[in-house]
Parts: structure tokens; C-alpha cells; sequence
């Protein structure tokens, strides 16, 4: 905590306290009398919680936590009292004026703390609360894995919750519905619910599908280390949901970007994610702060046009390790869709975030100008190859300028949804905020050569390590070049050419997994031990390649190569050319 040294101040997210509920501050006296029946304050704060009306009682707790007498600074009193920035500023501002208060950069006291001990007042009760001395090790474990958790990912509008947030939705998961053998699904979970509901509940199944490569490798370290189970998929929600989690949950936990736009887009994938949307819930963990009522409302509004009941609000349910704005805190909302499928959008979005390289705000994708730079870099890179025919007509694919578009036209959603013929070549734009699923779209391919546009800050062209992390999930399928000032001085091209030699029968089967990347792994590693046995002379039967890849790993089943977390992808290798050993034992005995 940021404040005075000797105090102990609000949860920082770094211990739990059972005893109380999250952000709750330890006062002296907590059960002091309520509002209006103790000590009167100094004019100051009584003319302030009277002009703040009826939700007085937000800022009072701000004046009951200053009367401890100890600093605070302006950050710790938001993230105790789960008040807005801008209201817990307002406050310290009044009383510094009035000389109520001492000041040592952005941390306060009061000068005459006993003058406001008639602040404390009674509190709703925690609808969880009581239960966390129950679940001393899950609460020990969340701690932990919050605190070795990746950082927050500003494009992707994180902010960490507090470890006894993940643990107080679990509870609330397993007490307000039954889990026992049903399935949850996290849509983004860099909060770890899924791993504190798999902690609570060891009997529900557990499904996770995010952006963000580092949160998954993480659940999948943690739960691996706890001994729990749980299924993580990568995929981008823009463009959908993988089909191996569509309508199969009972039960969705989200905690969307809050612009309203990421709050539809992300509901909308949990409620594709429901086996019945009628039976099924949506817990959406939302806030803003109570000085812009406005953005909830139109959030709130999204909601009721797409048919979903808000069974119930719980107010600063969730507590954060930052988004100080908001007080650090949202809402937990409750939600019933009202029919089996919800209204087409008003209008889908790629820039759901509310800062970074998908924000409204952010430059879109390659222009006019530059799309024709890149087509003529396309046509003039093929014919020094010798492959004329390659600038003729390829196929666009991503968000192109119409003036550019002669024939095909492929949307990034229908590329990633399934196999699409598109002929010789293919050149993809990932220019506007879609660079980081570039080599999964590079998998997608069906195409024997392709360029994938990106910019060249890209993390998969930029440096070494980033070029060495694309090839490993590509080759030895496609042969890899990154073609830097393609079109543009900003803009990379990583050019891809189907091999047709892909080494010896380890590279045979991953780049026979490779070419059918929207297909079940579990079927494609079957089918390319067949044909790789074949082609070395010794082929096996389809129940021996069956039975085979039936002894793989947990992780694999419920995947295809496009949904694999990137850290599995080391994994699959390993687990190639132990299947090909595997089929060579049976065949050899």
C-alpha cells in the first residue's frame, strides 16, 4: 500500500480477511451508531454529505476511514471505500480547505480525528462474507496466483481484481446456482475465477477462453500445480466463439471491457456459450463511476434490447488492484436471457476498448493508398519468384478498401469459422488491431502462398524472439519470410509458402495437422498418423491411430490448432513424434 508505513490500511489484494468483506475498512468502533444518531461532524463534512443528498453515506465512509487518524493516500481511501476518484478528491479537497485535514503530497489525516468518530455507521451485510474462513486454502492459493499472475494488458482494458474478489465469485457461483457436474465458462478470465471456482468446487467443469496467451499459460500452470482441471482456449471474440464452446455451458462469467460495445460483444459470446439460454445465466461484473450515470445506462440499455433479464445488481460486489476512476470496484450484475437466441447487434464493432490500438479512437486498417502499395509489393514479390499469377487476383482478406476489392473478398470471422478456398494466393490485412491472432490466420490459410500484413511493431516481427514464436507455430508446414517496408515504411509482410517437403515423419504429421487447423486435433493427429505411416512404408490401421491418440494428454481433446493455447503448440510437438514411437511400439509387438 501506498500509505503511511504504520498503517495498515484497506485490502491491497496481497492477504485476505475472512472476517470482513472486500474493501471494508477496520475501524474502531465498527458498530458506532448510524447517521444522524451519533456526535454531530464539523460543519465542513455535514454541509458536504448534505449537498452530496441521498447517497451520503458513499463519502461518509471515506470521513469514518480518515478518522483513524492515520495517512491515507487518495488511491487507498477509493480502493477502501470502493468511491470514485473524482468524489474522494472532491471530499479531501473540502476539508483541506477548511483546514480539517494534513497534507504530505497525496496523503491526508484528519488534524482532529476524534471530532469525526459520529462518521462510522452501520453496513449492509456481505452476501458472502461469512463464508470465506470456510475455504482457508483456496483464499491462501488465490493470493498467490493473483500475485504471480501477468501484468495487466492496457489494449485489453485489464485491471486486477483482488484475490478475494475471485474467491467471493465462486462462493456466490456455487451458493446462488447448482455447479455440482455443470460447466462454467469464463469468457477473459485475467481475474482467475475459473481457478477459484475449480478451488471451491472441484466437482464443476471448468472452461476458460481468452486473448491473451500469458493468461491462459498461467491458469493452465496453476491448475496444473493445484491438481484441478481446467480447459483453456485461445481465440480472439471479435471474431466469435470456438465451436468446441459454443452452447455447451450452464453457466457464464465475464468481466468485459466497459465500454458498452465490449459489454454486448462479450454478454453475446457467453450467451452463444449456453447449452440452454433459458435455463442458463450470465454474471457480468461491470462498473462506472457514480459520477457518469449516463455510461451505465446505456450499458444497462444494451442489455434490455437483447432480451436479458437483470435478475440482480450487487453493488461494488468486485474489487480491483486499480480503476481508481470507477472506485476500484464494480457491480455484479445477474443475467437471464428471456429467449434461446438474442437479437442480431445494432451493430458489431472490432474496437471494443476503451484505450489502446482498439479503442473507437484508433486508426482502423490499411487505407486506399497503402492497400494498392501492398498489392503492387504482392505482384512484384511474385514475379521475382516466378509465380506470376500471384499479383493477378488474390484474395483479400480482412478489412480492405472497396476500391481495391476486384474479386474475392474474404471477412476475417468466415477465414477463422472455417476452411475458405480463395485459390493460389491470399494477402491478409491484420493492420487494424488484429495482429496479435496473425499466425493463426496464418494457419488458417488454405492457400499455398500468403502475406500477412502487419504492422511492423508487431510483437511477431519486431525482434528475434517474436519471429522465432510465429515459425514455431507455423513451420514445418509453411516456409516463413518477414518482408519488412512492404507498401509502407511502417508495414511488414510475413509471407508464407505451403512445403511441400516437410521433413521426415515428425514434420510430415505436424504439418499434416497444419494444413487442417479448423479441424478436431484429435482427428487430424489420427488421420496424419495414417497417411505418415503410409508414406513411410509401414502404415497403420485407423483403430491403432485411434487408440493411439486416446492415450494423449488431457489438454488435447476439445481442441483444433486454431484454439490451442500458444503454449501447447511446444506440447504438440512432443507429442508428435511420441505418437509416432507410440504406433510404431504396437506395430513392432
Amino acid at each position: 500500500m501506498a500509505g503511511h508505513p504504520t498503517s495498515p490500511g484497506p485490502d491491497s489484494g496481497t492477504s485476505i480477511d475472512p472476517e470482513r468483506a472486500p474493501g471494508t475498512p477496520v475501524l474502531d468502533g465498527l458498530a458506532a451508531p448510524g447517521a444522524g444518531s451519533g456526535p454531530p461532524l464539523p460543519e465542513v463534512a455535514e454541509t458536504f454529505l448534505t449537498e452530496y443528498g441521498i447517497d451520503a453515506p458513499r463519502p461518509r465512509l471515506i470521513l469514518a476511514l480518515l478518522s483513524d487518524g492515520r495517512w491515507w493516500s487518495t488511491n487507498d481511501l477509493v480502493r477502501a471505500g470502493g468511491i470514485a476518484h473524482s468524489v474522494v478528491r472532491s471530499l479531501l479537497r473540502v476539508l483541506d480547505e477548511a483546514d480539517e485535514v494534513a497534507r504530505d503530497g497525496d496523503r491526508y489525516r484528519l488534524l482532529r480525528p476524534s471530532h469525526y468518530q459520529g462518521a462510522t455507521a452501520p453496513m449492509l451485510a456481505d452476501p458472502v462474507a461469512h463464508m470465506l474462513p470456510e475455504h482457508p486454502r483456496a483464499a491462501t492459493e488465490l493470493v498467490r496466483a493473483v500475485a504471480e499472475g501477468p501484468a495487466s494488458d492496457l489494449n485489453l482494458d485489464h485491471v486486477a481484481a483482488t484475490a478475494e474478489t475471485a474467491l467471493r465469485r465462486a462462493l456466490f457461483l456455487t451458493t446462488r446456482f447448482d455447479l455440482t457436474r455443470r460447466t462454467l465458462l469464463c469468457v477473459g478470465d485475467h481475474d482467475l475465477t475459473s481457478l477459484a471456482l475449480a478451488l471451491v468446487l472441484p466437482g464443476a467443469k471448468v472452461g476458460v477462453v481468452d486473448l491473451d496467451e500469458r493468461v491462459l499459460e498461467h491458469i493452465d500452470t496453476v491448475a496444473e500445480r493445484l491438481g484441478v482441471t481446467i480447459h483453456t482456449h485461445s481465440a480472439d471474440l471479435r471474431l466469435g466463439l470456438p465451436e468446441r464452446l459454443r452452447e455447451r455451458a450452464d453457466v457464464v462469467f465475464t468481466d468485459p471491457p466497459y465500454t458498452p460495445d465490449g459489454v454486448e460483444l462479450f454478454v453475446r459470446r457467453g450467451v452463444e456459450g449456453l447449452a440452454d439460454p433459458r435455463k442458463g445465466r450470465v454474471l457480468v461484473a461491470y462498473g462506472a463511476s457514480e459520477t457518469t450515470p449516463k455510461l451505465a445506462a446505456a450499458v444497462q440499455t444494451r442489455l434490455v434490447r437483447m432480451g436479458l433479464l437483470m435478475e440482480a445488481v450487487l453493488p461494488d460486489f468486485n474489487r480491483y488492484l486499480g480503476g481508481e476512476s470507477i472506485g476500484a470496484a464494480s457491480d455484479l450484475y445477474v443475467l437471464r436471457p428471456l429467449s434461446k437466441t438474442l437479437p442480431a447487434p445494432a451493430g458489431e464493432s472490432a474496437r471494443v476498448y476503451s484505450q489502446g490500438v482498439n479503442a473507437k479512437e484508433a486508426r482502423g486498417g490499411t487505407d486506399v493508398e497503402r492497400a494498392r502499395a501492398v498489392l503492387d509489393r504482392v505482384t512484384e514479390d511474385g514475379a521475382g519468384r516466378g509465380h506470376e499469377e500471384l499479383g493477378s487476383s488474390p484474395a483479400l482478406v480482412g478489412d480492405w478498401p472497396r476500391e481495391v476489392c476486384k474479386e474475392v473478398r474474404v471477412r476475417l470471422s468466415t477465414w477463422m469459422d472455417s476452411p475458405t478456398a480463395v485459390g493460389p494466393c491470399a494477402v491478409i490485412d491484420l493492420t487494424g488491431g488484429w495482429d496479435r491472432i496473425a499466425a493463426r490466420v496464418a494457419l488458417a490459410t488454405t492457400a499455398d502462398n500468403a502475406y500477412v500484413l502487419v504492422p511492423s511493431s508487431s510483437k511477431w516481427v519486431r525482434d528475434e524472439a517474436g519471429q522465432r514464436a510465429f515459425r514455431s507455430m507455423v513451420e514445418p508446414g509453411m516456409r516463413v519470410r518477414f518482408l519488412r517496408g512492404f507498401g509502407a515504411s511502417d508495414l511488414t509482410a510475413i509471407r508464407l509458402e505451403r512445403d511441400p517437403e516437410p521433413g521426415g515423419s515428425s514434420g510430415r504429421l505436424l504439418a499434416h495437422v497444419q494444413g487442417r487447423a479448423h479441424g478436431s486435433l484429435t482427428t487430424t493427429l489420427r488421420t496424419g498418423l495414417m497417411e505418415v505411416t503410409a508414406w513411410g512404408g509401414r502404415p497403420v490401421n485407423k483403430r491403432t491411430a485411434r487408440q493411439a491418440v486416446a492415450s494423449a494428454p488431457a489438454w488435447l481433446p476439445g481442441h483444433t490448432l486454431l484454439d490451442l493455447p500458444e503454449h501447447r503448440f511446444s506440447d504438440l510437438r512432443v507429442l508428435s513424434s511420441e505418437l509416432l514411437a507410440r504406433v510404431e511400439e504396437v506395430r513392432a509387438g
